[in-house]
């Protein structure tokens, strides 16, 4: 159909409702064909001021994850679980790459995204600003960004997803403990510690706590993926508050990436 410019509103409307357009709103199609409304944003003021309980604590600040017993410190074992083939044959190798001091699967080297859970531990600090509906997460390694949402949405449709490095994370609070439940990560370029791969299946639930009157974050990791290991991986970090510190932008580029941290660093 085609309506001339010079067509009056009222004419517009009678041909517009003739071929059965009607004048509703996403929302009213949605609401009239039975279908639910549509996830609120997480910074839509409506979505920010609905009321919730209040969390049992803010960790909006800036901090850094305890590196006090060495550079390694970074990686999420020992203790490791029983890998599978693999995995295993992964973790050997890395292992001897490493006794040899050259790389094995550095891909953050070349500046691909560390990923779930090695962004957060990866030698630099982390900005997580903390609001009714999401935590937002920017690390100084690459800017790499983690949403946490708190709204009560439900992870996202597995058949739809896009896989992301830091996956799909959803948290809830249960008492004094902000628990996060994250999937959909992508396994490719994506490793734990010196190499290890992950799966598509691999899953991270996170149980954060403030300690020290607000000074200390622990964080334990509870990590399953039973293509790559055996029942779960647990692993817990401390992080420490940096209040005279600020994350700035980083780009990871091909000139600039030999100035990044890589895992095979003495």
């Amino acid at each position: 159909m085609r309506i001339s410019p010079l067509v009056s509103l009222t004419a517009l409307a009678a041909a517009l409702a003739a071929h059965g357009v009607a004048a509703q709103t996403q929302e009213q199609k949605k609401a009239s064909a039975g279908q639910p409304a549509p996830q609120l944003s997480a910074l839509a003021p409506e979505n920010l001021a609905k009321p919730r309980s209040k969390p049992a604590f803010n960790l909006t600040g800036t901090w850094m994850v305890d590196l006090s017993a060495g550079f390694t410190s970074f990686m999420f074992g020992p203790p490791y679980p029983k890998f599978k083939p693999e995995a295993q044959a992964a973790f050997e190798e890395g292992r001897k790459a490493q006794a040899e001091n050259r790389p094995f699967r550095d891909d953050i080297g070349q500046c691909y995204p560390a990923g779930m859970p090695m962004i957060m531990t990866r030698v630099w600090p982390i900005a997580m600003v903390q609001l009714p509906t999401v935590i937002y997460m920017v690390s100084n390694f690459e800017n790499a960004l983690r949403l946490i949402y708190l709204d009560g949405r439900p992870h996202a449709d597995p058949d739809v997803v896009v896989r992301t490095f830091n996956g799909d994370s959803i948290g809830h609070w249960e008492g004094d403990t902000l628990v996060v439940d994250t999937v959909s990560m992508s396994p490719q370029h994506h490793w734990i510690d010196l190499g290890l791969p992950v799966s598509e299946e691999f899953h991270i639930v996170e149980r954060i706590r403030m300690l020290n009157n607000g000074k200390t974050l622990e964080i334990k990791y509870i990590m399953t993926d039973p293509n790559n290991w055996e029942g779960e991986w647990v692993s817990t970090k401390h992080w420490f508050r940096e209040d005279d510190v600020d994350i700035t932008e980083v780009e990871c580029t091909p000139e600039l990436n030999q100035h990044l941290l890589s895992t095979h660093h003495e």
